[in-house]
């Protein structure tokens, strides 16, 4: 089986990120409106207790829902970071499928996919913090210092310099007569 052009590998990897990216957006929207549904009822319990007659649930919604809401806003940004992530590698991905995996966007995609990972594993670190200063008594996330995280991220730019040194030898023999 072929690697690249039409009806290779990488036109079928592209459907499955294509179903991917579709999929990341009906997630991210679903979460954005359970984070604000979440503020409001944290905020204002009444919107829900005149609908449901809830016992004592609903004094750890008031004091635990602007924690959760902060916990669905953080995967939503996550969720979007993998947006960015499979959308730049869609589009990687259509290049190949054109026979032309040198192009040179794709460096910047791939450097892009790079940074969008570095940045998540940050946020990971950041969230993890917060979340132990703000609910100490709660284990949600570990912040430990992950090798394997990391190893992506140098992973993704080595290959963004390879590309970009495939770019640069194809702008080269095009020049030669």
């Amino acid at each position: 089986m072929r690697a690249l052009g039409p009806g290779s590998v990488s036109s079928f990897l592209k459907i499955i990120l294509d179903v991917i990216y579709v999929g990341l957006w009906v997630w991210v929207s679903l979460l954005a409106i359970f984070t604000v549904a979440v503020l409001l009822l944290s905020f204002n319990p009444e919107l829900i207790t005149a609908k449901l007659h809830i016992g004592s649930a609903i004094d750890e919604l008031i004091s635990k829902g602007p924690l959760f809401a902060g916990a669905l806003g953080a995967w939503a940004l996550l969720s979007g970071g993998w947006m960015v992530i499979v959308e730049r590698l869609r589009r990687v991905f259509s290049t190949l499928t054109a026979g032309d995996p040198f192009h040179p966007d794709n460096v910047r995609r791939l450097r892009v996919v790079g940074l969008v990972l570095a940045a998540l594993e940050i946020g990971h670190y950041i969230f993890a913090a917060l979340a132990k200063w703000l609910a100490p008594d709660t284990k949600i996330v570990d912040g430990s210092f992950s090798l394997s995280a990391w190893f992506p991220v140098l992973v993704v730019f080595v290959l963004a310099e390879v590309f970009r040194e495939g770019a640069r030898l194809r702008r080269e023999a095009e020049l030669t007569i």
